[in-house]
């Protein structure tokens, strides 16, 4: 997969290392040097910008990349001008963008982008959900639909998701099991031990029935 991620913040820092972890080829691009040194040696190519134009971007063959992630975050009029000409000039296929609020989030899907992200926020609802709930861990795919984790009860213990039933009783489905340091998906026929780490998805009111 071949990324590009334009804004080198702590934000895209940190995607930009994951990513490269993970394998993937990264053209990271930024107007502060140093930013860019910080990263040049963990991605494929690092590209210091002082100003990023739909010229400079052809230059360094941003048409190549299947996915761009604007990373400003602040700079709110140029990752929207940024947004226009990547996807009606350029045509990425996607563009993902880094949003401060709701208002900025409707207003770049409106000019094409494809996804938009609000780290503050996702993470203040992420740590909300932790907190306030029997989880040990929640991950919100949308307004209504979650994966959740939790340890196995012990009324769980030596039956097999067959048994169990999860979807029958309840409309859900255990997607993992996380044991000791390894995780699998899954069988009918996979017994659940104590101490394991079972991951469940579905709407938000099917899995928590689960801990009720």
């Amino acid at each position: 997969m071949k990324f590009c991620i334009i804004g080198l913040g702590r934000f895209g820092l940190q995607l930009a290392k994951s990513l490269a972890d993970n394998g993937a080829d990264i053209l990271a691009i930024d107007k502060d040097e140093e930013r860019v040194e910080l990263i040049k040696n963990k991605v494929t190519q690092a590209v210091v910008m002082k100003m990023v134009d739909e010229e400079s971007l052809k230059a360094i063959g941003i048409e190549e990349m299947g996915t761009v992630i604007i990373a400003i975050g602040r700079n709110f009029a140029h990752s929207v001008l940024l947004t226009r000409i990547l996807k009606h000039d350029l045509g990425i296929d996607r563009i993902i963008v880094r949003s401060v609020s709701a208002l900025q989030r409707d207003i770049l899907e409106l000019v094409g982008a494809d996804q938009v992200i609000l780290p503050e926020q996702d993470a203040a609802i992420k740590l909300a959900d932790n907190l306030s709930s029997h989880f040990l861990d929640v991950t919100r795919i949308s307004p209504t639909f979650m994966v959740a984790a939790i340890i196995t009860p012990s009324e769980f213990i030596d039956k097999t998701i067959e048994e169990l039933q999860f979807y029958s009783t309840y409309h859900i489905n255990c997607i993992a099991i996380k044991r000791d340091q390894e995780t699998i998906t899954p069988l009918p026929d996979t017994p659940i031990k104590e101490h394991d780490i079972l991951y469940f998805a579905g709407t938000n009111q099917n899995v928590e029935k689960l801990v009720k």
